[in-house]
């Protein structure tokens, strides 16, 4: 079964984007390439069960097992040591990328309270993009009695292109909310 935006990207947003862009050849057209969420636990290192429940969430949240990561370097001021898990991170490809897109474009982005659009100008000069969620429960498929402590994540949309213009168009012909450019233009 082709994932709804995988098939939109295919039969709608591919040609349009030629078009808009110019681009004379189809497979110079920006693409996604992967989805990478990110949630450091910074609080792991005093309660081992806070790493757990994040695992947990980042697998209920992605469809995926997450990796632990784990620290680079001691830190004494954080009582870290080196090789101590400290976070979880997914790298999502293919269907799923596109499962989790439309999941987080419907249902998780409009969940955010006093939501106004995300920011335009979040991209690394490399076409590639990131936000950052304040709280994991915006997602519906988590228990919110279940995940009672509060946990944030970063999540990268890594695209093809080497041009941030062309990767805002891509994301905004998925259906990313961006905020209006109303708000700089009044200032």
């Amino acid at each position: 079964m082709i994932p709804r935006l995988q098939e939109r990207y295919q039969n709608e947003i591919l040609a349009a984007l030629q078009e808009s862009l110019e681009i004379k050849n189809p497979n110079a057209v920006p693409r996604l390439t992967k989805i990478v969420v990110n949630m450091g636990v910074g609080t792991a290192i005093q309660e081992k069960k806070h790493m757990e429940e994040s695992v947990d969430a980042m697998s209920q949240i992605t469809g995926q097992k997450p990796l632990v990561t784990l620290a680079r370097k001691s830190i004494a001021g954080f009582r870290l040591r080196e090789g101590m898990p400290i976070g979880v991170k997914v790298t999502l490809r293919r269907q799923r990328m596109y499962e989790f897109l439309d999941r987080l474009i419907s249902l998780a982005l409009p969940r955010v309270r006093d939501f106004r659009g995300v920011s335009r100008t979040a991209f690394d000069g490399n076409g590639n993009y990131s936000l950052g969620l304040s709280e994991q429960l915006v997602f519906p498929e988590l228990n919110p009695d279940k995940f009672i402590r509060v946990q944030g994540m970063n999540i990268t949309f890594v695209t093809n292109t080497s041009s941030n213009d062309h990767a805002r168009e891509l994301l905004t012909m998925f259906g990313m909310p961006f905020k209006s450019d109303d708000s700089t233009a009044a200032a």
